[in-house]
């Protein structure tokens, strides 16, 4: 029951509020009153047909035929009034709910990928499947919130819409359904409330989890092929599902549970009405219309009073989305909150790139990699940084790009407009060979002769002709080799001709002919190397060695008096 106490509401508050303050905050409740003055007209017009239901219903058994044919006309000259109202209905609804959906969209992907929250969120356990919270929770939560807040609204109408034709047949019937409906929602919540809500956000979990295994697979099949772990990840993949499988079994259990109150609950008000008023009409006090108006009334005024008892199994896996969404909300605030008090190594922008004083720790501060590192890197004078595997040469990296700020001391760098980082692993975006080569630029244009030309230099001249021409879309990490990536990877660099290129093994998936040529190129721009690498081929084209020996300390030595360790 606690769940569906003050805190879920509360919850709920804080991921709706935003939006209906933001600047969209007029058209959305304009759309909320439109939709509103529709759901008023809806339960007009639903009073209306039941009083002509009862009506004609009394014609029929006075057998008064032009009392019965009148009604039917009025009937049908209301229909054609409100078929197109309850139509509008939806539109209006779905509307202002997917208005609703790209605010919030937009508002959470600028805390994702604000401070770089998505990075560091692939090391927090507690939110699983971001993509899915974006992509899905949020579409359910503005769905579902206006599709329940338009029920209760309706609800709420209906009843008083109903009350007083119900009170006008029989007060001890609207009694009756009071302590019904009361008994009714009170059994719901107790019983079936904490259970269900806990089930629907694990099966949320655990088919997040099942969808992400499967497009893991999807995008390392070919390693997975060269390793030849087939059985592997299937019975990953099958212990995945058989987590769905075991939630959703206990799930359809409460289910059931929950059917068979709901039903019995419901079947046993078709009845009720007409035995409580029964003698009255058998007495010929009532006529026998009054039987189906009171029918009506009581079933639209039920429905109204236990609104949640109807739809407990959807607002219960409503309820299991806020608190992801919630959860997922409140861990990107964090991140936004602790990135704003600032880092703990402290950047300076300015030339040359430069070490003072750097103590770089891993994330969870457990390690020293690197102890008061002093290091300048001034135009032109490459630093090239070795050291065995794990020792913080990457780490390093990451501390210029600004990704890991666990440590002490100053990193002085130019703005990171005029760096580019080069990852081993190339990263190629979803879109055209265009679009491949002018990222992450974003405000510079190339024409197609420059693009070619690029493209020759690094040896991939037959590629624009191999898949179509530049603007052809296709998934490049898929269709190139390793080797052609990080190729493609440098012809970024080549047009973007920034003050610093951050090296990271950027050359391993690549023959000594292809890194001689790239590193050949760069050497003659004005671009400035800072790589890390295990190859002596790369040496003549740095002026300075930063060795680390992966325990806090580390050597400086000039490139032509440093041996790579046989």
């Amino acid at each position: 029951m606690h769940r569906f106490g003050r805190g879920l509401w509360k919850r709920f508050w804080l991921l709706a509020r935003p939006y209906w303050v933001s600047e969209e905050k007029w058209v959305a409740f304009g759309l909320l009153a439109l939709l509103l003055a529709v759901l008023l007209g809806e339960t007009g017009f639903a009073v209306l047909f039941n009083q002509q239901t009862g009506e004609f219903t009394s014609a029929l058994a006075d057998k008064d035929a032009d009392r019965f044919w009148t009604s039917i006309i009025f009937f049908m000259g209301l229909l054609i009034v409100a078929v197109p109202i309850y139509a509008f209905y939806y539109f209006i609804r779905d509307k202002l709910a997917i208005r609703w959906r790209r605010w919030m969209t937009n508002r959470f992907l600028g805390e994702y990928f604000g401070n770089r929250a998505f990075y560091e969120l692939t090391a927090n356990r507690d939110i699983d499947n971001p993509d899915q919270r974006i992509a899905e929770d949020i579409n359910t939560f503005t769905q579902k919130s206006l599709s329940f807040l338009m029920i209760a609204a309706g609800a709420f109408l209906q009843l008083i819409a109903f009350s007083g034709v119900l009170w006008s047949i029989s007060r001890w019937l609207v009694l009756f359904l009071l302590l019904y409906a009361a008994a009714g929602t009170a059994i719901t919540f107790l019983v079936f409330g904490h259970a269900m809500i806990g089930l629907n956000f694990q099966q949320l979990r655990r088919e997040a989890d099942f969808r992400f295994s499967l497009v893991r697979i999807r995008e390392n099949a070919e390693s997975i092929a060269f390793y030849r772990g087939e059985a592997e990840e299937s019975a990953r993949v099958k212990r995945r599902f058989a987590e769905v499988f075991t939630v959703f079994n206990k799930l359809i259990r409460w289910t059931l549970s929950l059917s068979l109150f709901q039903y019995g609950y419901g079947f046993v008000t078709i009845i009720l009405p007409s035995v409580i008023i029964a003698p009255r009409v058998l007495s010929g006090e009532l006529e026998v219309g009054s039987v189906v108006q009171a029918a009506g009334a009581f079933a639209a005024m039920l429905a109204a009073l236990t609104v949640f008892v109807d739809n407990f199994d959807s607002l219960s896996r409503f309820a299991a989305g806020i608190e992801r969404l919630d959860a997922f909300s409140n861990t990107l605030k964090v991140h936004s909150a602790s990135s704003k008090a600032g880092p703990v190594i402290s950047r300076v922008e300015d030339c040359p790139l430069s070490l003072d004083n750097l103590t770089l720790h891993t994330p969870n501060y457990q390690r020293i990699l690197v102890k008061d590192l002093s290091v300048s890197v001034k135009a032109g004078e490459g630093l090239l940084i070795v050291g065995e595997s794990g020792g913080g040469k990457s780490s390093l990296l990451r501390a210029v790009a600004g990704i890991w700020n666990s440590g002490a001391g100053t990193i002085v760098r130019p703005r990171l407009e005029e760096m580019l980082f080069l990852p081993q692993h190339a990263y190629m975006i979803l879109g055209d060979l265009r679009s491949q080569l002018h990222y992450p630029m974003k405000d510079r244009r190339f024409s197609d002769q420059e693009l070619l030309a690029v493209l020759k230099a690094v040896n991939l001249s037959g590629v624009a002709e191999r898949f179509g021409g530049l603007d052809v879309e296709l998934d490049f990490s898929k269709v190139l080799s390793l080797g052609e990536q990080q190729r493609l990877a440098f012809a970024r660099l080549l047009l973007g001709k920034p003050r610093y290129a951050i090296l990271d093994e950027a050359t391993s998936a690549l023959d000594v002919e292809n890194e001689e040529n790239l590193y050949s190129q760069i050497d003659a721009a004005t671009t400035t190397l800072v790589s890390v690498s295990h190859r002596s081929t790369v040496l003549k084209y740095h002026s300075q060695v930063l060795e680390l020996d992966g325990l806090g300390g580390w050597r400086l030595c000039l490139a032509g008096d440093y041996r790579f360790r046989q």
